[in-house]
């Protein structure tokens, strides 16, 4: 069997935990080039890994001809290196959110469709068996016109963003720098940046909808660089209206890292997703449907995407839970929620 060859840009804490045990779990990848600030956790990866190049210029690493590239350094370089991968011939699974700026996000969009590549987004909740049941109900029955969207997410991410400490699931061999969560010209932002790009990946994906205006309010608690804690109201397009809420909970607050629950109603039913309670309801007409689901049915874990970009190197056949059109309306949501916050408007997209 022919070798898929990957390459990595932005082996930072996540990659560590996540992408690279994943990939690893697939036998016929060839780790052929990773980059990263920090030439000595440079130098162990590439040991650890067996990669052919290690370098902290991405530009070596796609000089080596890959199939497939995993870029997962501080958002705002999203872009640069996304861009720099499909035109080098790969198929990108870009860690979230996508970029900062939605004109940059659509650019992806359509720089891999006219080279033919795919560009896979990390929602890993998105290619959960609970997420696709319910994606299933939504595409076989629907709700409806939309009418409404209620979205909340809360996530361990207190100490990470106040610069007082690290998450649960960093990987010990490179705890985060705390700069790519906290410094806005890096990360794009705070909590809505780190973590509801994941809601809304997961509630615009079910729902199809896409943000029209928002306005926000953001709060940085603890002299915090940057949000902690927001609170959004959306219109979307077609004329349904939503709010989307996200908190810094305290360490060890769930029992999971994250607690996200996304709640649409149609004129003709009605659709329940909650992740941290492991519950999926959807009605229609009078009829309603609940998946038997474990309890650790929504535990976050980034393996989908992964697979989804493996498949993508083989010229395989696969589902893409997470394109890359629906991380453009993702950067979308959150650049009006910013805009707003920033000037006290309702802003448009």
């Amino acid at each position: 069997m022919a070798k898929i060859r990957v390459g990595v840009i932005g082996a930072g804490s996540w990659a560590l935990a996540s992408h690279l045990p994943n990939l690893a779990r697939h036998s016929d990848v060839e780790f052929v080039g990773v980059s990263r600030k920090g030439p000595e956790i440079l130098q162990k990866i590439k040991d650890q890994y067996g990669f052919k190049v290690a370098s902290e210029d991405f530009r070596d690493i796609l000089n080596e001809g890959l199939d497939v590239c995993i870029v997962g350094s501080p958002s705002g370089f999203h872009y640069e290196h996304s861009k720099a991968a499909l035109e080098a011939g790969a198929h990108v699974m870009c860690e979230k959110p996508m970029t900062v700026l939605p004109q940059d996000a659509w650019d992806l969009v359509e720089t891999a469709n006219q080279l033919k590549k795919h560009l896979v987004i990390s929602f890993g909740w998105n290619y959960f068996d609970m997420v696709t049941g319910a994606k299933r109900l939504m595409n076989e029955y629907g709700i409806g016109t939309l009418e409404h969207i209620s979205i909340h997410m809360s996530s361990q991410t207190r100490e990470l963003l106040s610069n007082t400490g690290s998450y649960p699931d960093a990987s010990p061999d490179a705890l985060p720098e705390s700069r790519t969560w906290t410094d806005p010209t890096l990360s794009g932002g705070g909590y809505g940046q780190a973590q509801l790009t994941h809601a809304l990946g997961l509630s615009l994906w079910l729902t199809g909808a896409r943000v029209e205006s928002g306005f926000a309010l953001m709060s940085a608690p603890m002299n915090a660089p940057v949000e902690m804690h927001d609170a959004i109201a959306y219109r979307f397009e077609g004329g349904a209206i939503g709010t989307l809420s996200g908190g810094s909970a305290h360490l060890s607050a769930h029992k999971k890292m994250h607690a996200v629950e996304m709640r649409a109603i149609g004129d003709r039913g009605q659709i329940l997703v909650d992740l941290e309670r492991a519950a999926v309801w959807h009605h229609i007409d009078g009829k309603e449907t609940r998946l038997d689901l474990l309890d650790d049915a929504g535990l976050y874990d980034c393996i989908g995407p992964i697979d989804a970009i493996v498949s993508a190197g083989r010229g395989e056949e696969f589902t893409n839970e997470s394109p890359g059109e629906l991380g453009a309306r993702t950067v979308e949501a959150l650049d009006v929620a910013y805009r707003s916050a920033a000037s006290g408007k309702l802003e448009s997209r």
